[in-house]
């Protein structure tokens, strides 16, 4: 194992940065400026504090194409969907700045002779283990309503966007916050687990892989410490036959093809109802043909290279493992000769609940096309599933899409449209998906401390 961050250009493989690992002194460090500034912030009015998220708002506008330029260069994610990415930091920053207040506020209640409310206090330290994929919306969705609620936040990043997370810091330096309420640390999982036991550390938020959200809610546990967890998901998106296949197919391409694939809620497994099920092929065919994939630094790309070298062969080998065990390829299936980190679009049908491609996450460029022999064959094979973040249904019938989002085991489900996220409604997922929810006022009181406050009026 290295004793340092490796951050290597996914588009020509070759390096940018070493980031030494951080030791126990620097997380000592860190969290004694993170419980120092939790005494202020906490106490900070709720004006001061939405200040510094306006604030935020601005600087992330004004650095827009900093940012986004170190996202590209580090994951390889297409520029116009980072400059995107920025602009959506910036828009949650705001939303939270406009609603967090009232959302905040005490709740009041007569109890007979005496008056309670409920207040929403900081819980304290928050640490926060995040992913590549998003390397500052996964941060900033969650760390605006914490910091909102007065929380200080301990930011543990994807060693590969090590210099993301740097320029992210250099930002949150920048808007008014106490030294310390926003604390970044380069530690391996052995700091995380010293992190997680520590006293001083509160809650932990997480988004990854199930692995790793499974082993650190096993130590966030054994500390008593709350966690919410947003991890794997393999999405179904659903086509009945009366479903609009000019507006689907769009919709598809975009749910599974947006950053390269690699999105945890976005359509993975199409679920086609038979009559359509040779035609919605056909149409879905030739759009992602159509799709352009090059350096994504270039605007007119609208695929990238995948964000690792092994991530890419893992890729592979589903789609590999897959084959054999009987799928069919529609087109792709290769790594792309050359430099970076390229895997071809991929679409692969007549994919049944046995194989890789149904059973497993798939993170890259890859659609699996599944039949479905009727609506209750399509929900029975959407719930068929160890996951649970989003599903997407296609059908002009409403009692229809009304019995399936009553029905889906999962934390969303989009009715004629697509995955998406908004500060104005929650994120998160059932079964090994995770637990908790982000966004919303749900997601801002998951760290807080809702005390109630009881006053006898005799």
């Amino acid at each position: 194992m290295t004793d340092y961050a490796l951050s290597l250009n996914p588009t020509t493989g070759e390096e940018i940065a070493r980031y030494p690992f951080q030791d126990g002194d620097a997380i000592e460090s860190s969290l004694q400026r993170s419980t120092t500034a939790l005494k202020e912030w906490r106490v900070t009015s709720m004006e001061d504090r939405v200040e510094v998220l306006r604030t935020l708002a601005v600087r992330l506008r004004e650095r827009c194409d900093e940012l986004a330029e170190m996202m590209t260069l580090e994951m390889g994610k297409p520029i116009a969907q980072a400059r995107a990415e920025v602009n959506k930091c910036a828009q949650v920053c705001e939303w939270y700045a406009d609603n967090g207040p009232a959302v905040l506020a005490a709740q009041p209640t007569q109890v007979e002779n005496q008056q309670a409310w409920q207040e929403f206090r900081p819980l304290g330290v928050i640490l926060a283990v995040m992913p590549w994929n998003f390397p500052y919306w996964q941060v900033l969705r969650g760390a605006a309503g914490m910091l909102l609620a007065g929380n200080t936040y301990v930011l543990k990043h994807a060693p590969n966007v090590m210099g993301c997370a740097l320029l992210l810091q250099d930002v949150m330096n920048t808007v008014g916050f106490p030294e310390g309420t926003f604390e970044l640390l380069n530690v391996t999982n052995e700091g995380v687990s010293a992190l997680i036991k520590d006293p001083r550390v509160a809650a932990v938020a997480v988004t990854g892989s199930v692995g790793a959200g499974a082993a650190i809610a096993t130590q966030a546990g054994a500390a008593l410490k709350k966690t919410v967890l947003e991890l794997g998901g393999s999405d179904p998106f659903i086509v009945l036959a009366d479903a609009d296949l000019d507006e689907a197919v769009k919709a598809a391409v975009a749910g599974r093809y947006q950053n390269t694939g690699q999105v945890c809620m976005a359509a993975k497994r199409f679920i086609i109802e038979a009559p359509v099920a040779a035609e919605f092929e056909a149409r879905f065919l030739a759009a992602v043909q159509a799709l352009k994939m090059g350096d994504p630094l270039d605007e007119a790309n609208y695929l990238g290279p995948m964000a690792r070298y092994d991530l890419r062969d893992e890729l592979h080998n589903q789609v590999v493992e897959t084959l054999k065990q009987g799928a069919r390829l529609v087109c792709g299936g290769e790594k792309i000769e050359g430099a970076g980190n390229y895997y071809a679009p991929t679409i692969l049908a007549d994919v049944s609940e046995s194989m890789t491609a149904f059973r497993q996450e798939i993170f890259g460029p890859v659609a699996a096309l599944i039949t479905a022999k009727d609506a209750d064959h399509a929900l029975e094979l959407a719930n068929n599933s160890e996951f649970g973040l989003s599903a997407t249904v296609w059908t002009a019938d409403e009692t229809v899409a009304d019995h399936f989002a009553l029905t889906l085991e999962t934390g969303a489900v989009f009715i004629n449209g697509y995955g998406a996220s908004d500060p104005r409604v929650t994120i998160g997922g059932v079964k090994k998906s995770g637990y908790g929810r982000e966004l919303n006022h749900f997601g801002l009181h998951e760290f807080c401390n809702i005390q109630t406050v009881w006053r006898n009026r005799r």
